[in-house]
């Protein structure tokens, strides 16, 4: 059976607020068509999506899948349709999406290196704290500088551009704070925070940017594990400590899985040439697949 992209945005929305109230009102229609259109699209696929019940809506095993392939299948859509208009634009372009202060310095090198490719086009900067793995997937951007384990890489592929070892910053007359280490079990029961494009299954009190949570460490809200880097930035009223057992943060070039885009290769190139870890195979979507030209 084909399920339309329609049903797939009505089933989104409420899977996503787990209210049909709420979803209606988020896709400008009324309630009882999006509860008709919801369940012809159960009994259309045999399978139960939702649990209803008097205290509200959960959704059942089948309801998670269909909620994460249906969000890849609508990005994926959006990204064709915008793809296809920046192809066929008169002066391409990439767009590349990261968060303000979040290159490790290596931005400049990037884009100088990219700039001398026979056939480079001009770069947009997009700067976006909690969106920018998004932005990739539904075709806002055509790259992104993520980090790893904290951005959802889900469906883009990606190479190492630069490592850092991981602290914890507290505020001063923390109980840890006098120590000289700590490791993540000390961590387990400390108020953490939690990204906006942070892995699934991560939870904690979500904060949008670095500053915000500087100072929300400060005031003694919770602890934070940040790359090292963050050091030069502290504010008065913080200490910082190596966490042993860290997964080092990963600076990575992100890009959409099976790419077939010359200039995004291209772009890629630059960014694994000037990078700080090194590259032990061919990187880039030209390492995957036949490029045009």
């Amino acid at each position: 059976m084909d399920v339309q992209s329609r049903e797939l945005r009505y089933f989104v929305a409420v899977a996503e607020e787990l209210h049909f109230g709420r979803a209606a009102h988020r896709l400008g229609m009324a309630q009882p068509p999006l509860s008709r259109a919801i369940r012809q699209l159960e009994q259309r696929m045999d399978v139960a999506l939702l649990e209803r019940t008097s205290r509200g809506v959960r959704l059942t095993a089948a309801g998670e899948v269909l909620l994460a392939e249906g969000r890849l299948a609508l990005d994926a859509m959006a990204a064709a349709v915008r793809r296809a208009r920046r192809a066929a634009a008169t002066s391409p372009r990439l767009v590349l999406a990261l968060k303000p202060g979040g290159d490790a310095g290596l931005l400049m090198s990037i884009l100088d290196r990219y700039a001398a490719v026979p056939g480079a086009v001009p770069v947009d900067l997009a700067f976006s704290v909690g969106e920018r793995a998004a932005m990739v997937r539904d075709g806002r951007a055509d790259l992104a500088l993520l980090h790893r384990p904290q951005n959802d890489l889900t469906g883009l592929d990606s190479d190492d551009l630069h490592v850092e070892n991981q602290v914890v910053v507290l505020p001063e007359g923390h109980p840890l704070a006098g120590g000289t280490s700590v490791s993540m079990a000390d961590l387990r029961d400390q108020p953490q925070p939690r990204w906006p494009e942070a892995r699934p299954g991560v939870t904690g009190h979500p904060v949008t940017g670095t500053d915000q949570l500087l100072q929300l460490v400060r005031l003694g809200r919770m602890v934070a594990v940040l790359p090292e880097s963050v050091r030069d930035r502290l504010p008065p009223g913080t200490v910082s400590l190596p966490v042993t057992d860290a997964e080092p943060s990963t600076l990575v070039i992100a890009w959409p899985r099976d790419s077939t885009s010359r200039q995004v290769a291209d772009f890629v190139r630059a960014a694994t040439s000037v990078a700080t870890v090194p590259q032990f195979s061919p990187v880039g979507p030209t390492a995957r697949q036949t490029l045009p030209g």
